[in-house]
């Protein structure tokens, strides 16, 4: 069994219109929802093994927020990988294929259209990802290299930060 959390970057600011998308940070908002949401997997007990993450400014971001709410006893090891910068369903998916076997818990931090996209081919369901939301899925594979954009998730749960007591 392996655990895919697709977890949406949390809000960005706009203030500063020169900055390139890439660079753009977390707003207040953002800075405050993304902690929750990292919280929010340590109430469940969902906190991952691996984040593989976009390097796009608010996606980092967001990613150094929930890990640090996770906590210091939950060693998250974190890769940054360019090509989930405004990642397809396809990249999003060759990302996980790359993955070895031992991680049974992985989170991709990333933006929209990607992950709606991939979470409504995995879970056969279109749903809403706002900012800093998260979707957990679970698949019945042994290794990461089973699953594709054809392979249907038991999606187990979805999270979003105004939903939240």
């Amino acid at each position: 069994m392996k655990t895919v959390l697709l977890l949406r970057h949390a809000k960005s600011s706009w203030k500063n219109p020169e900055l390139a998308d890439f660079e753009r940070p977390l707003n207040k908002r953002g800075k405050r929802d993304a902690p929750r949401m990292g919280e929010q997997l340590v109430a469940l007990d969902l906190c991952p093994e691996l984040i593989l993450s976009s390097t796009a400014e608010r996606a980092r971001s967001t990613t150094l927020l929930v890990s640090q709410a996770c906590g210091q006893g939950n060693a998250i090891q974190i890769e940054w990988l360019e090509t989930l910068y405004l990642a397809t369903s396809s990249d999003i998916v060759s990302a996980i294929q790359t993955l070895p076997d031992a991680p049974s818990r992985v989170m991709i931090v990333g933006h929209n259209p990607g992950l709606e996209e991939t979470l409504a081919l995995w879970a056969r369901a279109a749903f809403e990802m706002p900012t800093a939301a998260m979707a957990q899925l679970a698949f019945d594979v042994e290794t990461w290299n089973d699953i594709s954009l054809q392979t249907k998730g038991t999606l187990v749960g979805i999270w979003r930060p105004r939903e939240l007591g």
